[in-house]
Parts: structure tokens; sequence; C-alpha cells
């Protein structure tokens, strides 16, 4: 509980920045709150507390929180000094990289609220610290505004979205080009030291009130940079390899801002039998129809599947609001029920395709890379090494999967694919969508499912189950309480086998950056990471068992062989963290 005077800093904090905020939205709201909270409304005060308990931190994940006023929300007073500490970032770094050259960025935004207004509010900071400035003309897919980087050889890029997020959140994601980063990162997420570099100039950042606004002077593209994108994506499909275009869609862009894009691309592609999911068609900040804008959370595609029921469709696609996932569901033939894929599952295929495609008596040799990141399934670096492809593992999110070198390929379990890092070097889910309606359409045409194919890959290379176990905490503190008490009492076995290697992810290697994490493999091959979340309150496990199968009799022992023996790491688990 805070005291009287600390009360009473906070709210003439709270009065000071009401008077400064450029938006009489916010500024209105906050001069309510201080009132109730003067008043002695509980819920006010604590709201007031958190709003204003901190900065919000810009870290490699760009800026993402709930909309409001006070530092810690995402509002305009934020956004511009954000934006400004970004400017005087690039001037920087495009001076000493190339003197003499004007910086040029690139900006973009979904259809949250104020997505629009604080995508425009950067564009005039930007242009009046003299950044060749371009916004993008409606509110559009994240995979587009990462392809506008390095089409339009931008040095940077920003594209205002909080993609899966709860509708009353908002985000800031940054990328940097041309002359601004190295030629691995030109049209990728930032990382270390990028992020400390922009912190710092963002911490500099004048008072709202002495940052510079230009009232005109930047572009508006023309819609012609999203025809580039479709036609780009869209001429993925190999018509000459896989000519089967027999496939009915259902597509959900869970009301965001994918669903004109994806439907487009995939016409073009020639899959033309494609249907919106009507209730979730257009893009609506409210998110009405789910109670958590996620693929992959519970509940989120039941409309999309009674749609393919209704349809009597192959698949269903999804995309998050700013379509930088997909996720996929079929009819599992051994339950007759439809199911989504999980995202290993999906990787899995999409990389054994990628792999069908390069292999094509027409195709040029390939040297090229494929990746995932560590807590994703070991089963793509399996059917790479058959492939004679290389592979490499990466910490979480594609700021590192889209900077390996000669990337062909990578994904994360998160629902994140890359398949075409020369067009987008980030997870893309709309160029994904085309690849799986490929491989889902040559199976249908072998009179196949995905689930048979994806038992054909079991067959080769082992049967990968993989689980995951979320614990969320209200107390910071705790995680790191369990991660010393792993580290301090390390489990000796999992599932009944022995730890046979253990390594602490924070000490880092010849391979990978020092992070938060714990990796143990068992004698059975079992692998358990653990390592808190990078963006929630949450400590995360990842569990992957490996059975071998030795025809395709056996696969109905495997998969319940191998969801008993996750069920036992999860227990071990459980109580290694002492819950």
């Amino acid at each position: 509980m805070m005291s009287p005077d600390a009360d009473s800093q906070l709210f003439s904090d709270a009065r000071a920045w009401a008077d400064l905020d450029p938006d009489p939205a916010t500024s209105a709201s906050l001069t309510e709150l201080v009132s109730l909270a003067e008043a002695g409304t509980p819920s006010a005060l604590q709201q007031l507390q958190d709003s204003f308990s901190g900065t919000l931190q810009f870290g490699t994940a760009g800026l993402r929180a709930p909309l409001g006023p006070g530092p810690n929300r995402m509002n305009r007073v934020v956004v511009r000094r954000a934006a400004a500490g970004f400017a005087s970032f690039l001037v920087q770094a495009v001076e000493k990289a190339s003197p003499g050259t004007r910086p040029r960025a690139v900006v973009g935004f979904d259809a949250r609220y104020n997505s629009d207004i604080f995508a425009q509010e950067t564009a005039a900071v930007f242009t009046a610290a003299r950044i060749d400035t371009l916004l993008m003309p409606a509110a559009l897919p994240t995979p587009l505004l990462a392809y506008a980087v390095r089409a339009l050889e931008c040095d940077g890029g920003v594209m205002v979205t909080a993609s899966h997020n709860p509708p009353q959140d908002n985000g800031y994601k940054v990328y940097l080009g041309r002359h601004a980063v190295e030629e691995s990162g030109r049209g990728a997420q930032i990382v270390a030291p990028y992020d400390a570099l922009i912190a710092a100039e963002i911490d500099k950042a004048p008072a709202v009130d002495s940052i510079s606004l230009a009232e005109d002077g930047w572009g508006v593209l023309e819609t012609g940079i999203t025809s580039d994108y479709e036609a780009a994506t869209a001429a993925l499909a190999k018509a000459d390899l896989f000519p089967a275009r027999d496939l009915k869609i259902v597509l959900t862009p869970m009301h965001g801002v994918g669903g004109d894009t994806a439907v487009a691309v995939l016409q073009a592609a020639g899959f033309t039998d494609v249907t919106l999911v009507s209730e979730q068609s257009q893009p609506d900040p409210d998110f009405p129809t789910v109670s958590f804008p996620n693929p992959e959370e519970p509940g989120a595609l039941d409309l999309a599947l009674a749609a393919a029921a209704r349809a009597d469709a192959d698949i269903v696609l999804a995309n998050d609001p700013d379509a930088d996932r997909a996720a996929v569901a079929a009819k599992d033939p051994d339950t007759g029920a439809w199911r989504m894929l999980r995202g290993d599952e999906l990787g899995a295929l999409l990389g054994a395709h990628v792999v069908a495609r390069l292999s094509a008596p027409t195709e040029e040799t390939h040297d090229g890379v494929f990746a995932n990141s560590i807590v994703s399934s070991r089963l793509l670096s399996r059917i790479a090494a058959a492939a004679g492809y290389a592979h490499e593992e990466t910490l979480t999110g594609f700021k590192w999967i889209s900077r390996v070198p000669g990337l062909i390929y990578g994904y994360e379990e998160a629902l994140g694919y890359c398949v075409a890092p020369d067009l987008v070097r980030d997870k893309d889910g709309i160029s994904a969508a085309v690849l799986i309606a490929e491989l889902a359409a040559a199976a249908k045409a072998d009179g196949k499912t995905i689930f048979d194919t994806l038992d054909e890959l079991y067959l080769v290379h082992g049967l990968h189950a993989s689980d995951q176990l979320s614990i969320r905490v209200a107390d910071l503190g705790l995680l790191n309480a369990m991660m010393n008490r792993l580290r301090v009492s390390p489990p000796e076995s999992f599932g009944g086998s022995a730890v046979e290697s253990f390594l602490d992810l924070a000490e880092g290697s010849d391979k990978l950056p020092p992070t938060d994490g714990l990796l143990y493999l068992t004698r059975d091959l079992t692998r358990v990471i653990i390592r808190p979340s990078g963006t929630e309150p949450k400590l995360k496990c990842y569990l992957e068992v490996i059975q071998s199968v030795g025809s395709a009799a056996e696969l109905p022992g495997a998969r319940a062989a191998a969801r008993a023996a996750l069920d036992r790491v999860l227990g071990d688990v459980r109580e290694a963290l002492g819950l």
C-alpha cells in the first residue's frame, strides 16, 4: 500500500501527464481516474498506480501493452517518444554507414484501436527528423510491411500491431534494413544490441510537447505495394511440379487484416475454392467472436470448423489478426473429427514439402539451410539431414530464425513459418498458406490427407510427439525462484529415463547466445526445455518424446505410447517445479 505522500506524487504526475497528452480522450480519462482515486475508489487507485508504475520498456519485440494513459501504457505520448528515439537512431546509423544519405522508412498498421493514429504520428515524427517516410495505404498484414522494408530498400520499418494479443492491447514492432543493419538483418525484426541502442535514444527523447511533428511531407504508398506482394507470394506456387488445385478451403482471418490479401494470393496461385468465415471475415478491433484472437487458443477455430463441416471442406486455414502466423485444421482419418495440427506437425509438413520442391529434377541444386527455434521439434533436423541439407537451431523468435545464413525454410512451434525468406525475412502466414494449400492438394490428388503425409514422415524419421506446460504467475519473482530451484536441484530423470545431458542456456554456447532456460536430454531422447516467457508472466515447459515406428500398423500403438510418455514427463516436470 502506497503512503499518502506517494499517492499525492502519483496524482501530481498523472495530472501533469494529462496536461501534456495530445490525445483528448486519454487526457480526459486520466483526469477522471485521478478524481476517482482521490475520492477513495480502490480500483481507480490501483489502475492509476499500474499505469504509472514504470515506463514501458522497448526491447527486441518493440513495445506492447494495453491502451491507456500513462508511461506504462500504449498511447500517443509513448508512441511519439518511441518514434523520436527510433528516428534519432536511424539518422545516426545511416550517417555512419553512408555519410550524406537521407534515411528512408516505411510505416504500417493493423486495424486495432489507434493503430492508424500511431502510424500517422510516427510518419509525422520521422518526416520532421528528415527521414524519407512512406506510410502504408491501409490497414494491412505485418508480412507486407516486412516485405516493403526490403522491396523499397528502407533503413527502418515500423508496424503498429499487437498481433494476437487481447483487444485492449496495441504494440510497436521495429524492423531494420539497408544502411542501418548488416545484410543478414535487413528486413528482419531487431535483435541485441539494436534494441538497447534504440531504447537509449528513446530515453533521450524530449518531453512530448517538444517533439517535432511535420504537418505533411510523408508519402502514402500506392496500392501497388499490395499487388506486388500478392503477385510475388502467389508465384511461390509451383504448378509445374505440384499441379493439383482441387482443394476446398475455409479461411478465417480471425477479425484481422489478412483476409482480402490471403484470398487474393490463394486465388492467384490457382486455389479458387476459398470460403471466408463470414462472422470473422472483416477487421474488427473488438474481436467479438473469440475470447482471445489466437488460433492456438481453445475455441478460436470453432466457427471455422463449423463452416468447414457444413461445406465439406478439405482444410481450414487460419491466420492470426496481423496474418504473420498460420494454422491448419483437417479431418483426422483416425477419429473422423476435425483437428488443428500442432505447430510442430505443420512445421514438419512444410519442411518436407520444401524439400520435395527443391528435389525436383527441374530445380537447381541448393546448399541452403533449414532452421527452427530450439523449443521446436527435432523432426525438421532429421528431414533436412536425410535430404542432405544443413540444419540450425536458434533461440525462440523469428528475429533469430530469419538471420540464419543461407536460410531456405524456418519455423517455430508457435505457428510461425518462413517459407520465402527472400521475400519476407520474418514469419508470414500468407505465403505459408500457399504452400499448405499446395501440399494438401497434392495429398488429396494421391488419395491421402495431410495426416497420412505426416504419418509417412513418422515411418521414416520416428514419431515425434510434443506437449507444453505453461505456468502463469502473479509475481515475476516466482519465475526466478522456480528456475533457481531447478539449477540447485536438477532432476535426474524424466518419464523414467535418466538425464544424460543438461545445458544451462544462460551460459550460452558457440551456437546460441545466452538466454534464460534449461535443456535436459534423457537416455531415450526425451527432451525437456524450461524457460520464462519473454512476453508474459509465465514459465513455459516444452516436452518432446520420440517413438520408433517399424510399420504403419504400429502407428496407433506408437501414438498411445508417446502420449503416455508425455504424461509421465509432465508429472515429473510438475514435481521438479514443486507444483
